[in-house]
């Protein structure tokens, strides 16, 4: 709770301002607990927590009882009112803008110039000013430094002038005892001080209009310190938010030079500045930062505009009193010391430009100067010590032109449809200008015509030196009073001639002095022979179209020209002659009469030819031409007839007479020009009134067997680029002989005669014969061939177009096949070619196998062609017998059985008839023989049947030999064969038997046995041998004496059977055991044998693995060793160094090459080294090894070998097309790999990118980087460049020295056809071009990358710069003009740019013309600089250099007022004042001449005329004077005519004139002068009044018209909104609708980050002419798994790029060598087809189908291009449908075929395809999946939600521009009605009231007799004149300009 004393009306009462307690206040005022009440303040608000916070002291407040209850008591509320800072801030803002628009900037520089002026009014010596703008962003710029070299300013000085609208008269510049009033500077030459500032605004003004921030600088004379003041928008700001006083601040006074305050790194620029104060005695520096931008960038793209208007505002400042005249020299009395500078300094490496207002020479005063040829000076001075002094030049019109200079700011309203009749010099804009700007009455046009013509007074400037008497406006552009006291009575005006002063009136010498200039200097047209008036209903403008004057005859320039006369035109397109009809002359006029132009109707000659009249100015007459020079040309039009016709062969293939061509060879293309008999080409008949175009028509016809044929027919159209072009004729591929004619028609009628003659043709004949082999095709072989067998293949060569022709002579076939070898001998030529003596050769898999041989001959386009052949073994050549090993054992009476096969040469078992194999065994008597047949199987079986011989005691060793006897050639074979004789039992041997087995092992006496460890050795059995060695039968009685020292258990009936106990062998291989068995008979029979235990069988193979890693590629460290080892693990044996053969070591990736198996024979293992694995994928591996069938494994770790070579995944198809400048759309991804393919992660290699072709640039984020944690790394290209092409991109690893070998990418870089790349430029460079003429037309092409010009360049971004001087460097100078591109005509071609109608420089010299195109901002293409020779046009007048004065003379005795002329020089020019009179001699003959009858003076050898000698043009006038006591009339004006009589006849050189006045004054009726004087200022006010109210009324009819369809518009759009389903009642606010369009924007926002599906497939060639794109970005498919299936489906066409034409598609197929399949438009054929769904006929369906069918095409979205996409997709799906699943579409097609009807292609959007014929399944006919498509797949649509959306958007930004719209124009309504009913304007009205009466009573008082003028006269003079009226508000004067009007008010 707080306390406050609140002021309530006129007492005071405490009032308890409360947060969320009410008991206090109903405590202190009273009131009841129950009593309720509101507390507000005077704006009915009540008081709550958060309004409380925005109380302050002082504040009234309300005690209520309800917040609507009514005052008691009227109160009071205290307030403060100080000024805003924006007063200060803005206050140059308006008065800028109000009065010069968009120029301001220049004036807000005057202002600050005009103080600098001031402060060095008083300085002996240089007056210098400088102005740098200071725009280095790096030394803390911008900034703008005003500096002088004035008197500086002390503190109180510099206090006085940060005060606003403190006023020079009132400040105070020091102490009181200081104290110095306003001192009025000395009087200057036409009070040039600028000393007219009253207000005390301007510097604030000037200041922060150019920036928000100002720093004075200044150091006054006398005084050793420096005083500085800061003054800025954002301490106003920071003070106002601060709550502190707004309006304080402080100076800083310290030493020169002292730099510690700045702050160095925003202002570095102010050091400079402080640092230059040093040595300087006074001066003053005004440093303007945060200059707005806006002004920075006019400030230096406009620097010599600006700086030309400051030239032209100081002009007499810089220049003196004289002004910059060129044509005289300088008085040195009048020379000035005013030194301006302006320095514009930017970042580097910008030179520093720099402009000193003396070197200006095109600013607006110094053209006024130049141009004028007459000069009316005079002096006005008022009441007190005004004065204001004036001069006004004369600027004459000159046969065709206004000599007035132009304005390059003066804003003029142009019309192209509107005839100009009489252009007007100066027009509508102001007399007088130059930084003061005032209007006289008596210089003022007059509202009807007197003796001097209306449009003289448009040819006259003037300009205005006021001294300070005159107020002028806050901002100095315009005075306040000065016109108001010229008008006043008590003003003097007198007339200042040779610088002597006559008081004249001024009105009438001001007259008589523009009636002179009209008479002496414009050229005007005589119009003579009055013929009526008439109507011209040519002119687009109504109100121009009457009436018009016609005529007989014109005086021109000392010519006549009548009706009939032949003339020429100039300046026109095309020049044409013709005879004179009439002239014509704008306005009602019925004698004859002068005027500045007219037209002339002229009927064009010959007649012949022409049929036509036209009208063009007079101007256009060519004065030049000759009657011989008018025939001539009117001959040569007769013949531009059409002649001859001109074939050429662009291309260099011309076809010859008779020659002959091979089929296909196309022909042309062929370039044909219709020329006339001058020899020029044509493509018109130049006939007027019609269109007469020609045509060419080509034919080709073919003289067939049958007849002629016509194969081709064209008709050529003419081009302005190639004439008339053929384009090369392809289909010239039939034999035989052609012609080919050429005819010229005429498009209308087709007819081939004119003028009763056959228009010019041609004829071609030639011959086809059949061309080069392009492709062969292989004969028929016999079949079957056998391997080794020769045979032949003929070979048959076809042309292109499938002609049978010779083969090429150095042909060499290449045969392959897959798996046989294929050779052959030579070729053989003959009526057919034959490849001779084909052997295959190789091992065939069975019998009657199909191969296919494919013949390649290198050369042909078809080099390939495949045949079939069935390939049999062939003949035998070896005789195989198996088995083929050790000899083979057999026992006496058993079969040998041996197996025998037949092959050919190449291992192939062979057949043939009768084929038998013998065998015959050699070595024993009565042997058998056995033979074989193989004639069916090659193979069979030998000695099957036992061998029966006799008896053998021992084994014997039989020879087999086996032989084919029909193939003798066959090596016969022999093999070995071991028969062993039957056993006998003699002895006791121990041997052993396996159960069932008939291996026995016998065993010797004490033999040593090797057995295996801890197995048992049983099956021991003994045999009883008799002494014939034959074995005896055992039995018990034997068996029983049989003993064994192993076991004592023997088994009687097993001993029986002779076998022995079973005998177990130890398990450890250590030591011998001795075993004995003997048989205890008659005698002892003993046998014994050692047992040796040894190793079991190998059990498995025991490894030892030293290390289980290894690198692949690289050699396991370490050996591996391999032992063999039983069950028990005792080291066997077995191994050896034989066994190292048989034993296998294998894994995946093992390189056995590099493997090496050792045999340690001091260890007895084995050691395997040198394992590598080179092969594979990385990770584990099983090494295994193997021995017999004994395997041991053991686990490798194999990791990635050395890194040796990089790879491009994803490879795309090479080489990638590429536009130039463009880059890729998917990075390149690299992998670094090892020799096997297998990913390689070492970090340590660094992959760089590099172009193989210099020429090739690219730009990418980087060249070169390591790889990643995967071995890749990625490479994105933003931008590649180079020339047309397929370059090389290679990829490259280091590591230290080492490189490593990377991919090398193609790219196919394709010329962008949209980038500009040079400027073609086009003129007529032999056209003569003379001052002031036209030149002739520049076109200018611009040339894209491949060379075809650019077409959608702005004309607007294309400017002709034009420049004097010589060519030099690239770019032109700062001061070049630029011109803009002209409208393109219907005619011209769209890749033309064309500049027309641009005037030639009217001061003859060199020039040079540049033309430039903005690329954007920053980008500019330059052509090359060409070069002009601007001559001098042709001799027109004789005219001084320099304006020569009015001679004003008397006929006194004293010679030097008779004197007319000291000295003149005269020279003859062109009609710009160049010299022309090169090679012109003559005299020039001075004549005295008057008006009317008038007695003429004489000169002093008595005669009107006296003559000077003429040399090379030019003559010299020397001391002139008049006879003494000459006669002439008191008063009258006369004048010299200087004409030229020159040797040459055909030139016309108009006179120099020159007037002559007698000066004695005449007594003039005063009366009528004032009386007129007052009359003309009242119409003139009147004028100004109706045409101020007539404004407003036009403005009221405006706004009420803007307001009316503001309205409707905004009516219009509401029912569009609620279509679209927006609430249009809640959209009744412009920041609601904002808000709607944002919630809008942020739902497209998300949709458009949504993932799509995407086309992956690259598109180079889009946005390339005439081409649409590929096939796969064209359509956009919504459902998923239909995109999936539709683009599989046509996957081989997805990658296919459409184009318009087929030029543009053999363009792209050129660039990529073929390798891009391209479809253009223009051959497909396509027709509408709108058929329903098969299953549909007449409307109605024959059955009901399922899955939902439809047609596919319908189901393809088109983004663009829909006419064109659809006949594409037409043409590639034709009638296919889509249908949910396979079982819906074959119930569709059996429904479809069941009627009757043809079923298309069916797709089921599962992936399934049934064909047309019906046939489905099958990889080929299921959709893969949509990842397998690698992007191949149509893209998908936004949602339908997003279109409908951005539809509201599009709806709502228009409703919030209609509603803003209306807002605005309805308040600006409102505003106008209330001001048209303010007093103001009421008053107004009565003005205009009151000043007509006056008006009306004046023009009955000059109506009066003359009697009565007496009178008045006395009367006015006694009586005061009548105050001037007023006139409209500058408000309303700016109103009136805005809307376009032209009054100058």
């Amino acid at each position: 709770i707080s306390l406050k004393e609140i002021p309530c009306g006129a007492c005071a009462l405490p009032v308890c301002i409360f947060a969320g307690n009410t008991a206090l206040f109903t405590r202190e005022f009273s009131l009841s607990t129950n009593e309720t009440f509101v507390i507000s303040t005077t704006d009915r608000g009540e008081i709550d927590a958060e309004l409380y916070k925005e109380l302050v002291d002082g504040k009234t407040l309300h005690l209520f009882e309800s917040a609507n209850q009514k005052l008691t008591a009227a109160t009071e509320e205290r307030i403060e009112f100080l000024p805003h800072y924006h007063t200060l801030v803005q206050c140059g803002m308006y008065e800028y803008y109000a009065s010069e628009g968009q120029k301001a900037l220049p004036y807000a520089f005057a202002e600050l110039i005009d103080n600098a002026l001031s402060a060095t009014a008083r300085n002996s010596g240089i007056r210098r000013i400088e102005i740098r703008l200071l725009f280095d962003e790096s030394q803390g710029g911008p900034a703008v430094v005003v500096m002088d070299n004035g008197c500086g300013m002390t503190s109180k000085q510099l206090n006085n002038w940060a005060v606003y609208r403190l006023s020079k008269f009132i400040r105070e510049n020091g102490m009181k005892s200081e104290e110095t009033s306003y001192v009025r500077p000395d009087p200057v030459p036409r009070s040039l001080n600028s000393d007219i500032s009253y207000f005390g605004v301007g510097g604030k003004q000037a200041v922060f209009y150019i920036g928000q921030s100002v720093r004075m600088i200044s150091k006054p004379a006398g005084s050793p310190d420096v005083h500085e003041f800061v003054m800025s928008k954002e301490d106003f700001e920071r003070k106002q938010m601060n709550k502190e006083v707004i309006y304080s601040g402080f100076i800083r006074n310290r030493k020169p030079g002292d730099y510690s305050h700045v702050n160095e790194s925003e202002e570095q620029f102010l050091r400079s500045i402080v640092t230059e104060e040093e040595g300087k005695e006074s001066f003053t520096a005004v440093v303007i930062t945060r200059v707005q931008q806006e002004h920075v960038t006019f400030l230096k793209h406009n620097f010599s505009l600006w700086t030309r208007e400051l030239a032209h505002t100081y002009h007499y400042y810089i220049h003196g009193v004289d002004g910059n005249n060129q044509k005289k020299m300088r008085i040195n009395d009048h020379v000035s010391n005013i030194d301006i500078q302006i320095t514009l300094l930017e970042r580097s490496p910008r030179i520093p430009r720099v402009m000193n207002l003396r070197e200006v020479e095109n600013d607006m005063q110094t053209l006024y100067i130049n141009s004028s040829f007459s000069t009316f000076e005079f002096k006005a001075t008022g009441a007190g010590d005004s004065l204001v002094e004036g001069l006004i030049r004369y600027h004459p019109f000159l046969y065709d032109r206004e000599t007035y200079p132009v304005d390059p700011y003066a804003l003029e309203d142009e019309d192209e449809d509107c005839v100009i009749l009489n252009s007007e010099a100066r027009g509508k804009r102001p007399i007088f200008e130059c930084f003061w700007n005032g209007r006289f009455e008596w210089c003022s046009r007059p509202k009807k015509a007197g003796a001097v013509p209306l449009e003289c007074y448009n040819r006259i400037s003037g300009v205005l030196f006021a001294n300070d008497r005159f107020q002028v406006s806050t901002n100095k552009l315009t005075f306040m009073d000065l016109e108001l006291q010229l008008r006043d009575n008590n003003t003097i005006f007198t007339r200042v001639h040779n610088g002597q002063e006559l008081r004249v009136k001024i009105e009438r010498e001001f007259t008589n002095w523009l009636k002179e200039c009209h008479e002496r200097f414009d050229k005007q047209v005589m119009f003579q022979g009055f013929l009526g008036s008439t109507t011209r209903t040519d002119v687009a403008t109504k109100r121009l179209q009457s009436p018009w004057a016609q005529f007989h005859t014109i005086k021109w320039d000392g010519k006549t020209y009548k009706k009939g006369q032949c003339v020429k035109s100039v300046k026109t397109n095309p020049v044409f002659v013709g005879s004179i009809v009439k002239f014509l002359l704008y306005g009602e006029h019925e004698g004859d009469v002068y005027g500045t132009g007219g037209y002339v109707q002229v009927a064009l000659e010959p007649k012949e030819l022409y049929d036509e009249l036209r009208i063009i100015p007079i101007s256009k007459i060519d004065r030049l031409a000759a009657a011989a020079t008018i025939k001539k040309k009117i001959e040569d039009e007769l013949a531009k007839l059409p002649d001859q016709l001109r074939v050429t062969w662009p291309e260099g293939n011309t076809w010859a007479e008779n020659e002959a061509r091979p089929a296909g060879t196309p022909m042309g293309p062929v370039k044909v020009e219709i020329l006339n008999k001058k020899g020029d080409s044509m493509s018109r008949l130049p006939v007027a009134g019609t269109t007469k175009k020609l045509l060419i028509e080509l034919k080709v016809i073919w003289h067939s067997p049958k007849g002629d044929v016509q194969t081709n027919s064209h008709i050529g159209v003419h081009s302005s680029k190639w004439e008339y072009w053929f384009k090369p004729m392809e289909n010239l591929s039939k034999l035989g002989k052609y012609t080919l004619h050429l005819q010229t028609m005429l498009s209308d009628n087709s007819a081939s005669e004119w003028a009763g003659k056959r228009l010019p043709n041609h004829t071609l004949k030639f011959s086809i014969k059949e061309g080069e082999a392009v492709s062969f095709v292989l004969g028929i072989i016999s079949s079957p061939v056998h391997v080794g067998v020769p045979f032949s293949i003929p070979l048959d060569f076809r042309d292109e177009f499938d002609y049978p022709t010779q083969p090429p002579c150095d042909i060499k076939p290449q045969l392959e096949c897959s798996s046989l070898q294929l050779s052959y001998e030579g070729i053989a030529f003959g009526t057919t070619c034959v490849i001779k003596n084909v052997r295959a050769m190789g091992k065939i898999s069975h019998q009657n196998k199909m191969y296919t041989v494919k013949v390649h001959i290198p050369g042909l386009k078809q080099d390939s062609q495949s045949l079939q052949i069935v390939l049999q073994p062939g003949p035998p050549h070896t005789l195989v017998v198996l088995p083929d090993g050790d000899v083979p054992s057999v026992e006496n009476r058993t079969p040998a059985n041996f197996r025998v096969e037949v092959h050919d040469e190449y291992q192939n078992i062979t057949t043939q008839p009768k084929l038998t194999v013998r065998c015959q065994l050699l070595g024993a008597p009565d042997l058998p023989v056995d033979v074989v047949d193989c004639s069916n199987t090659g193979s069979g079986l030998l000695l099957t049947k036992p061998l029966l011989l006799k008896t053998v005691n021992a084994e014997q060793i039989l020879t087999a030999k086996f032989n084919i006897p029909n193939h003798r050639t066959v090596a016969c074979v022999e093999r070995k064969l071991r028969v062993l004789p039957s056993s006998r039992i003699s002895r006791l041997e121990v041997y052993r038997q396996e159960e069932g087995s008939d291996d026995v092992m016998v065993l010797q006496n004490a033999e040593r046995i090797d057995w295996t460890a801890g197995d048992t050795l049983g099956n021991l059995r003994f045999r009883l041998y008799d002494e014939g060695n034959r074995l005896v039968s055992l039995r018990p009685k034997l068996t029983s004496m049989i003993k064994v020292n192993w076991t004592a258990d023997i088994n009687a009936e097993e001993l029986s059977q002779g076998k022995l106990p079973p005998l177990s062998v130890p398990s450890q291989a250590q030591r011998e055991h001795f075993y004995h068995v003997s048989f205890h008979d008659q005698h002892t029979v003993n046998f014994s044998f050692i047992i040796v235990p040894r190793p079991d069988e190998p059990e498995r193979l025991r490894v030892n693995l030293s290390e289980s890693t290894v690198k692949m590629g690289e050699i396991l460290s370490g050996n591996i060793y391999v032992e063999l080892v039983d069950q028990y693990g005792n080291k066997t044996d077995c191994l050896n160094a034989d066994i190292v053969k048989t034993l296998s070591v294998s894994a995946d990736g093992l390189d056995k090459s590099a493997l090496a198996i050792e045999w340690q024979a001091s260890s007895g293992r084995l050691s395997v080294c040198r394992v590598r694995f080179v092969g594979g994928t990385l990770g584990p591996r099983e090494l295994c090894f193997k021995y017999q069938d004994m395997m041991e494994f053991v686990r490798i770790e194999v990791t990635a070998g050395p890194p040796v070579q990089i790879k491009l995944l994803e490879k795309p198809e090479m080489p990638l097309q590429v536009v130039n400048g463009q880059g890729l759309g998917a990075p390149l991804v690299v992998q670094l790999c090892d020799e096997w393919g297998n990913p390689s992660p070492d970090q340590r290699i660094e992959i760089m990118m590099k172009a193989l072709m210099p020429k090739l640039k690219i730009k990418s984020l980087i060249s070169s980087q390591p790889v990643d944690s995967e071995g890749k790394a990625c490479f994105v290209l933003e931008t590649i460049s180079g020339p047309k092409g397929v370059h090389q991109l290679q990829f490259r690893g280091s590591f230290g020295r080492k490189g490593i070998p990377g991919p090398v990418v193609k790219l196919n870089l394709i010329p962008d056809p949209n980038k500009p790349v040079e400027l073609s430029i086009k003129y007529d460079s032999a056209a003569s071009l003379r001052a002031g003429d036209i030149f002739p037309v520049f076109t200018v092409i611009v040339i894209s990358e491949d060379g075809t010009p650019v077409r959608n360049i702005c004309p607007a971004n294309l400017s002709m710069l034009l420049w004097k001087g010589t060519v030099s460097g690239s770019y032109p100078p700062s001061t070049a003009s630029t011109l803009k591109c002209s409208k393109r005509k219907d005619t011209e071609n769209d890749d033309c740019f064309c500049f027309r109608d641009k005037q030639i420089p009217e001061l003859a010299g060199q020039y040079v013309v540049q033309f430039v195109l903005a690329l954007d901002e920053t980008k500019h293409l330059w052509s090359k600089q060409t070069p002009l020779n601007v001559v001098a046009n042709k001799a027109v007048k004789l005219a001084p250099e320099t304006p020569a004065s009015t001679p004003v003379v008397s006929n006194s005795s004293n010679r030097t007022n008779r004197t007319l002329l000291d000295s003149l020089n005269l020279k003859i020019m062109d009609q710009y004042s160049n010299a022309a009179g090169e090679g012109l001699d003559g005299k020039v003959i001075v004549t005295v001449k008057g008006t009317r009858d008038v007695v003429l003076p004489l000169f002093e050898n008595g005669e009107t005329s006296v003559s000077y000698s003429l040399t090379n043009g030019e003559t010299l006038i020397t001391d002139l004077a008049l006879l003494e006591n000459s006669p002439g009339v008191d008063g009258a004006e006369y004048i010299l005519q200087f004409s030229a009589e020159i040797h040459q006849k055909s030139v016309a050189i108009a006179p120099y004139i020159l007037p002559l006045r007698f000066c004695n004054d005449a007594e003039n009726q005063k009366a009528i002068v004032s009386i007129s004087k007052k009359k003309d200022r009242l119409s003139q006010t009147v004028l100004m009044y109706q045409e101020f109210f007539d404004t407003n009324n036009q403005l009221t009819s405006e706004l009420e018209c803007q307001v009316r369809d503001a309205t409707h518009k905004l009516n219009e759009l509401k029912p569009e909104l609620m279509k679209c389903g927006l609430d249009v009642s809640e959209l009744t606010t412009v920041s609601t609708i904002e808000k709607v369009i944002n919630d809008k924007k942020a739902i497209l926002t998300k949709t458009e980050n949504q993932p799509l599906r995407k086309c992956g497939i690259s598109d180079p060639f889009k946005g390339s002419p005439q081409v649409l794109g590929k096939v796969g970005h064209l359509a956009q498919v919504e459902d998923d798994d239909a995109a999936k299936v539709i683009s599989w489906h046509i996957l081989g066409d997805m990658d296919c790029v459409v184009t318009e034409t087929t030029s543009a598609a053999k363009k792209i197929y050129d660039d990529t060598q073929g390798r891009q399949q391209v479809i253009p438009l223009e051959t497909v054929f396509w027709r509408p087809n709108d058929r329903p769904l098969p299953h549909i006929r007449n409307g109605s369906p024959l059955f009901r189908p399922i899955g939902n069918p439809e047609f596919v095409k319908d189901m393809l979205i088109f983004p663009e291009h829909v006419e064109s996409c659809n006949k594409v997709f037409a043409s590639l799906l034709g009638d296919t449908i889509l249908i949910d699943d396979l079982d819906s579409a074959n119930h569709y097609r059996r429904g479809v075929v069941q009627n009757k009807m043809q079923c298309p292609t069916l797709l089921t959007r599962q992936g399934e395809r049934i064909r047309s014929n019906g046939k489905f399944g099958g990889l080929q006919n299921k959709a893969p999946s949509i990842e397998k498509l690698r992007g191949q797949v149509f893209g998908a649509p936004l949602p339908k939600e997003y279109n409908r959306i951005r539809h509201q958007m599009e709806l709502l930004q228009q409703c919030r521009v209609a509603m803003q719209k209306a807002s605005e124009v309805r308040s600006e309504y409102n505003s106008h009605l209330e001001h048209l009913q303010s007093p103001e304007m009421k008053q107004k009205q009565q003005d205009l009231q009151q000043q007509e009466q006056e008006l009306r009573e004046l023009e009955e008082t000059l109506a009066s007799t003359p009697t009565r003028l007496y009178a008045v006269r006395v009367k006015r003079i006694l009586e005061p004149e009548t105050p001037e009226p007023s006139v409209p508000s500058k408000r309303s004067r700016r109103k009136t300009r805005k809307l376009g009007t032209s009054t100058v008010l």
